[in-house]
C-alpha cells in the first residue's frame, strides 16, 4: 500500500495536448469504468452514468459541439468553430461521466452529485495509475442543452465531466500546489 499512497502523493493528470493514440484496450477500459463505479454511494442510487465516445464517434460528437457552440456564438471565427469540431479528436477515449440524481430521495442530492465526482477521481486515477495519460475537463459544452441532448440526456441530468483517455507524449511537469498549512487545521471546538 505504499506503492498506492506515493502514487497519490505525486499523481498528476496529463493535459490532453500531450495525448497520442493508442487509448486503453477494451480490458484496461473495462477495469477504469469499473473503477468508476466503486465509489461511496449513499443508499446504493447509483447516482451516475458513463457514456464512452470513441473511434468515429469522437469526429460526430466534434460536430455537435461545433454547431453548439456556433449556436451559442453566432460572431465567432470558423477557427474557433474547427477548434471546437477536433476537440474530442485530441485522445483516443473519451468517458462522459453523468450525474443522475433523485432529488425527492431521503439521501440529500448533493451526496449523490458528489458521488459522481468521486467516479470521475476514481476513473482519473485508475487510468493513471494503469500508465495511460487522462485528464478530466469540463468546460463550456459540459454545461451546454444541446451538447447534453445529443447525449441523451433528460433535463435533470448533469455531465460532472469528460474523462479524456490516451498515451502521453511527455511526462507531466507538477504544478504548484496549495502549502498545507493554509488548508489545513484542527479544530478544537465551538468558533466563538
Amino acid at each position: 500500500m505504499a506503492e498506492m499512497s506515493d502514487f497519490l502523493l505525486s499523481r498528476r493528470s496529463i493535459i490532453v495536448r500531450n495525448m497520442v493514440e493508442p487509448g486503453p484496450s477494451n480490458d484496461d477500459l473495462e477495469k477504469i469504468l469499473i473503477a468508476g463505479m466503486r465509489v461511496p454511494d449513499h443508499g446504493r442510487l447509483t447516482p451516475w452514468r458513463f457514456k464512452t465516445i470513441r473511434g468515429d464517434a469522437r469526429a460526430k460528437m466534434g460536430e455537435v459541439l461545433a454547431k453548439a457552440f456556433q449556436k451559442a456564438n453566432p460572431d465567432c471565427i470558423e477557427e474557433q468553430i474547427e477548434i471546437e469540431r477536433e476537440r474530442f479528436l485530441r485522445a483516443p477515449v473519451v468517458i462522459a461521466v453523468i450525474s443522475v440524481t433523485n432529488p425527492e430521495h431521503k439521501i440529500p442530492e448533493w451526496e449523490q452529485i458528489l458521488s459522481s465526482g468521486a467516479a470521475c477521481q476514481n476513473m482519473l486515477t485508475s487510468a493513471l495509475a494503469m500508465g495511460y495519460a487522462a485528464q478530466w475537463i469540463t468546460e463550456w459544452y459540459a454545461y451546454n442543452e444541446n451538447v447534453k441532448n445529443s447525449l441523451g440526456l433528460d433535463n435533470s441530468d448533469r455531465i460532472a465531466g469528460f474523462l479524456y483517455l490516451g498515451t502521453r507524449t511527455e511526462d507531466p511537469k507538477d504544478r504548484a500546489r496549495p502549502e498545507f498549512s493554509d488548508i489545513v487545521s484542527e479544530w478544537h471546538g465551538p468558533a466563538l
